[in-house]
């Protein structure tokens, strides 16, 4: 499969790495405004400062779409409307109209569009929810702190969202695919800084509290921080059911353990979710498998819906509905 990479950044350096380690894909090409960035990446594969012009020249089967939230919706759907295949990074958009505008291209496409919410892909989740099968969930607790790499938009709320939108909202995702939609949210923010008080600054929050409310009455907590270089991080989610205390340990060890129905629950992961997810999306391409992924563009919009009203309770103070369900 010949692949294209758009954008060159972290990210991108992490897919062009997980590629080589499955095989059966070469990168063709790399895109990026900094051509030495692209070079670097390139590898001996050719390499554009525009997207288009890697589209058009080299028509790859597939492309890893890794620019900022903002400029997803015009890469996205071109390659789509070229019968291109797209892995696309989170979070699908920075708005609700792009994000429509990426379902409603993916819908009309008979390429294949999956979205980077790789915790979607933690093999472990199988056995979570054979474990909560028959149960009630009451309560979710997300739990996600540590550092980051900073990216230029990630410190600018209205191009990258900032911790609810780049961080938050990969734990959104996970909550909704084990608790089903969200109705409602709050949110909360603190007013000391914590990674920004180093020297980076920006309009966003270094901590925050969500709270979201399901349409089956069951409760989630998020809790998110972004700390300085060289503290630890912690990457969790407790499952609280009718007869199971679940907790799921994330990355690095994406492990399960827990008591349900008087026994012991344990269970440990063995592929890193990131790779899973590249090689669910590689394989559902050579199959024309448009629901063969892990993340659909749908789901990624239902989380940015819920991304997006915990943007609104933070600002208001107030609970927010969610009325934009995807499906």
């Amino acid at each position: 499969m010949r692949v294209g990479i758009i954008g060159a950044g972290w990210i991108a350096t992490q897919h062009v790495a997980t590629l080589r380690r499955l095989g059966g894909a070469e990168v063709v090409a790399v895109c990026d405004v900094d051509e030495s960035r692209a070079r670097e990446l390139a590898g001996g594969a050719a390499t554009y400062k525009d997207w288009r012009h890697l589209i058009d020249r080299e028509t790859p089967d597939a492309v890893f779409v890794c620019v900022p939230p903002l400029a997803h919706r015009e890469v996205a759907v071109a390659a789509l409307e070229k019968g291109i295949n797209v892995y696309l990074e989170k979070p699908i958009a920075r708005g609700l109209e792009d994000a429509r505008a990426i379902v409603d291209a993916a819908a009309r496409s008979s390429s294949v569009c999956a979205v980077g919410y790789q915790w979607r892909a933690v093999e472990v989740l199988d056995d979570l929810r054979e474990t909560l099968a028959g149960q009630e969930i009451g309560m979710q607790i997300g739990i996600s702190f540590g550092p980051t790499k900073s990216r230029p938009w990630f410190l600018d709320r209205a191009q990258g969202g900032g911790n609810l939108l780049e961080r938050a909202s990969h734990t959104i995702d996970l909550e909704r695919a084990i608790g089903g939609e969200v109705v409602a949210v709050k949110a909360a923010a603190s007013r000391v800084l914590l990674a920004q008080s180093q020297g980076e600054h920006g309009d966003i929050e270094d901590a925050a509290a969500l709270v979201l409310n399901f349409a089956n009455g069951s409760l989630g907590t998020i809790q998110v921080a972004w700390l300085r270089e060289g503290l630890p991080g912690k990457y969790s989610l407790d499952v609280l059911g009718s007869d199971s205390v679940l907790h799921l340990e994330l990355d690095p060890d994406f492990a399960l353990r827990g008591q349900s129905r008087g026994r012991s629950v344990e269970a440990t992961s063995r592929q890193h979710p990131v790779e899973r997810s590249v090689d669910r999306f590689l394989a559902a391409a050579r199959e024309g498998n448009k629901n063969g992924v892990f993340c659909l563009p749908a789901d990624a919009a239902g989380t940015l819906s819920v991304a997006v009203a915990c943007e609104e309770a933070l600002a208001s103070g107030g609970t927010v509905k969610v009325t934009e369900h995807w499906r």
